[in-house]
């Protein structure tokens, strides 16, 4: 009987409780994709006031915004329009691509060009 008695004595013992392991919960967060540039390319086919409307259209960017990246793609001939995730960078260079010729000018064919390449 004193047999039984410690046994039971045994199995009404409390568990005993872990502490989770930090560095586990570390690596179950999910990894970060690395960010691309969004890359607008100069042309002579394409008017200010395009650019403009395109930025707000596109990427909801106010005029003033949109002003700044006609300047800045017409004197160093490109410009990094957004940085984000891989998908994103090339749904928005479809879009530009998309977005259609510019009806100011009578010898535009076509959008102006983007591509998209990995930030540093």
């Amino acid at each position: 009987m004193a047999d039984d008695q410690s046994a039971a004595v045994v199995l009404d013992e409390p568990a005993v409780q872990t502490v989770p392991d930090r560095k586990a919960e570390k690596k179950k967060k999910p990894k970060r994709q690395p960010p691309y540039n969004v890359v607008l390319w100069n042309d002579d086919d394409h008017t200010y006031n395009y650019v403009i409307n395109m930025m707000q259209k596109l990427f909801g960017f106010p005029v003033e915004k949109g002003m700044q990246i006609a300047t800045e793609v017409d004197t160093r001939g490109r410009v990094i329009v957004l940085t984000t995730t891989r998908e994103h960078a090339e749904l928005k260079r479809d879009q530009i691509h998309a977005y259609g010729k510019d009806d100011l000018i009578a010898g535009c064919k076509g959008s102006m060009s983007a591509t998209i390449e990995p930030a540093q």
